[in-house]
């Protein structure tokens, strides 16, 4: 095709506004006469989701097949960006073997509550850690000349509503928490589209605010590629293109394309919005067919061994009382719970794969052990066991378990429970299998609980009494094998949980603010969210953040800790203390006792995934930049180092704390401007605010006026007590010498 500038200078407004929304359900439009050809965007983001003909968002139709990879939820407990990159490889090379140009993906949004209905194709409740994977997957991709779609931007944190609700949430955890893993990705990884959210921010809906859309995200951020909406994410085309907004998905029949050609006729739109726009688009399209190759193919068997290894290494051990796990080969086991055989391994809604082929739990652990015996335990959908009724299936697994030396108890959420377009209502198993857990450990207290979920449950109860729960979430079309893996050991467990895992509902951050009414959401807890939370609160959690067992045990030591004008450089010596090889997920948290503002005790900045040999030694370095340990300063409108003594603390989850050193840290030299609404304090803090005061106060003193006010400044326990009142304040106290022609030329002095 011809050079993007080239092609649009030979267009009518009525062409440059056609490339600005798309031809069909997944393709943009083309322009024969100027060479530009259409291209395909489809869903991802763990798998190729291409439909066959027509279209809908919600997976209705059918799709071509492809590798179905771990869910976003899987993906984020790896912890190692090289694995989660070779999967954005793989997924690379898929979308360019069926033509493919753009697949919408990752979504790197926020765990906010555990109710989230789209939870699973979310990476973690952390910015951080959202932002490393989420990049490693858009380098990945983007490396197969195939562009990724970042989404969903932004604070889309729930289903409820979610082409209505406004997130209220104030500017502080907005840039910190719901932000900064977008800002990460699109500043390291340069991802070619940014999807626009359904939602509304602050009243305003993402799909047309400029401050989110140009200010932010390229002004700030210097984000070069092209916005696109969400699938009927627009609600004023004119609106949004003037906003930032390039490209609506999906088709409108041309009704905006018309609408946005009326605009720049009647002046409302300058045609220079839409030129930028259009230019967007095609930048977007020569980059595509700069990547595409019509003989690209993959080899689908190495790919679903790599979802194997991937959903292997997103598999967390929770618990494993008494060393009950591994089993060894051949081992007497009963595999009870239909989801063994009947495997959910993915999410509903729009990011639904059509696998290349489906591995089953029950069968994989038979290769292990073969004389395994089954029991459904419970339906899902329309499978059934020997015996079809509730009472006769429990039976079935009673009887299973007493005859077995350890009982494989497969529970979790049925897809009816979890799915895109509505939201969960609480973080319950199924009656029906919580009843069945009683009746099997009853039966066999050797009892190992695997889960299939796409976002938590609560645990507490049943999960004291029961020795071993693997923590199975939604593993794609090889999760089969990779549970029987883990099971017996072929796989040393490696996963690390990307949120917590709550006692109960209650007591989640979110609690008393999810999903909100009148299509409003109020985001109360603030910075609290996940960890943050119940670490600020020392609240008791069944499982907290980065934790995960081995078969294998680690110790760390020799912690070195220094600081630099480019942030903080990090060193420890990792040991595999234990009898087998393993991975260990070395965690780095900083806090600051003693912030000028609130802050959470500890935030993940930096970690590592270490592969050790028994009794190997590795000494690790691990750098955190100057940036991560900034706050986003409200009065100043930008980031913010605080100079300080910042605890960093290395351990294996933040929770199990292992080493801890101090640190000074140099902090920036803010200094905001002054006003006579700034308060008395603000005034004394103040490098020259403090001194013209002063001056002023003993100058009145001086002339045989103000001594009583310079008497008040002089007594420490009275400027305590006055300094959070403004100064116009102040000066309209009676014998105060700071008329208004005097507070005018304090406020002129201190902001020289």
């Amino acid at each position: 095709m011809s050079k993007p500038t080239e092609a649009l200078s030979g267009l009518t407004t009525g062409e440059k506004a056609s490339l600005t929304s798309g031809a069909s359900f997944w393709n943009t439009k083309a322009i024969e006469h100027a060479g530009v050809p259409s291209i395909m965007l489809t869903d991802g983001p763990h798998g190729v989701r291409k439909q066959r003909e027509g279209g809908d968002h919600l997976g209705l139709m059918d799709s071509v097949p492809a590798t179905c990879f771990p869910p976003a939820v899987a993906l984020g407990s790896i912890w190692d960006p090289e694995l989660v990159g070779r999967v954005g490889v793989a997924l690379g090379e898929e979308a360019k073997a069926e033509g493919v140009g753009i697949l919408l993906g990752p979504g790197i949004n926020i765990k906010r509550s555990p109710l989230g209905g789209r939870n699973f194709e979310y990476l973690s409740e952390d910015p951080y850690i959202s932002g490393v994977l989420g990049a490693a997957l858009v380098n990945g991709l983007q490396s197969q000349g195939v562009g990724a779609s970042l989404k969903h931007f932004a604070a889309n944190n729930q289903e409820t509503d979610r082409l209505r609700v406004s997130a209220d949430v104030d500017e502080r955890p907005l840039r910190e928490i719901y932000l900064r893993g977008f800002q990460r990705v699109v500043t390291e990884a340069r991802p070619w589209t940014v999807m626009c959210s359904y939602n509304k921010i602050n009243g305003v809906y993402a799909s047309e605010d400029p401050w989110l859309l140009t200010d932010v995200l390229r002004g700030e951020w210097g984000f070069d590629g092209l916005v696109v909406s969400d699938w009927g994410a627009v609600n004023d085309r004119v609106a949004g293109l003037a906003a930032g907004l390039d490209l609506e998905m999906p088709s409108s029949g041309g009704v905006t394309d018309t609408q946005i050609v009326a605009a720049v006729a009647d002046g409302s739109l300058d045609e220079s919005v839409l030129d930028t726009a259009a230019h967007r688009v095609l930048t977007m399209v020569e980059r595509v067919v700069d990547g595409a190759d019509a003989s690209a193919g993959y080899d689908v068997q190495a790919h679903h061994a790599l979802a194997r290894e991937a959903a292997g290494r997103g598999i967390v051990l929770l618990k494993n009382d008494g060393g009950l796990l591994p089993l060894a080969r051949g081992a007497n086991v009963a595999v009870i719970g239909e989801f063994a055989r009947t495997p959910r391994y993915q999410g509903a809604g729009s990011s639904q794969i059509n696998p290349t082929k489906l591995d089953n739990a029950l069968d994989e652990i038979r290769v292990q052990a073969p004389g395994a015996v089954f029991a459904a335990g419970y339906t899902v959908d329309s499978a059934d066991g020997e015996d079809g009724s509730p009472a006769g299936l429990v039976a079935e697994a009673v009887a299973a378990a007493a005859a077995a030396d350890v009982a494989l108890l497969f529970l979790g959420l049925p897809s009816g429970d979890e799915s895109e377009g509505f939201d969960r209502t609480h973080l319950e198993l199924p009656a029906e299998q919580t009843e069945l857990i009683e009746a099997v450990l009853a039966a066999n207290p050797r009892t190992v609980v695997v889960l299939s979920n796409g976002s938590v449950v609560r645990l507490s109860g049943w999960g004291q009494r029961v020795p071993a729960i693997v923590e199975g979430w939604l593993l794609g079309q090889a999760g089969g094998g990779a549970i029987a893996d883990v099971l017996f050991g072929v796989v040393n467990p490696s996963g690390r949980l990307a949120e917590t895992i709550p006692l109960e509902l209650a007591h989640t951050p979110a609690y008393l603010d999810f999903p909100g009414e009148n299509s409003h959401v109020r985001y109360g807890e603030g910075l609290f969210v996940g960890y943050r939370y119940y670490d600020a609160r020392t609240m008791e959690v069944s499982y907290p953040f980065g934790h995960g067992l081995s078969y294998t045990s680690f110790g760390y030591a020799g912690l070195e800790v220094a600081a630099s004008e480019s942030g903080l450089s990090v060193s420890l010596d990792v040991q595999n203390t234990g009898s087998r090889t393993g991975r260990d997920v070395v965690q780095v948290y900083v806090g600051l006792p003693g912030s000028a503002v609130v802050r959470a005790p500890r935030e993940l900045r930096a970690f590592a995934t270490v592969a050790l040999e028994p009794g190997e030694t590795r000494h690790i370095s691990l750098d955190i930049p100057r940036e991560e340990l900034a706050y986003w300063n409200v009065p100043a409108s930008g980031w913010t180092v605080e100079t300080g003594s910042y605890t960093v603390e290395v351990g294996a989850s933040s929770r199990d704390i292992r080493l801890s050193a101090s640190v000074a840290v140099a902090g920036d030299d803010v200094v905001l401007p002054l006003d006579t609404d700034s308060t008395l304090a603000e005034w004394m803090a103040h490098p020259v605010g403090g001194q013209v005061l002063g001056g002023a106060f003993a100058a009145a003193q001086a002339s045989g006026g103000g001594g009583e006010m310079l008497a008040l400044m002089s007594d420490p326990s009275l400027v305590k007590m006055i300094g959070s009142m403004p100064l116009g304040r102040i000066a309209a106290f009676p014998g105060s010498p700071l008329t208004p022609h005097v507070l005018d030329q304090l406020v002129a002095a201190g902001n020289a």
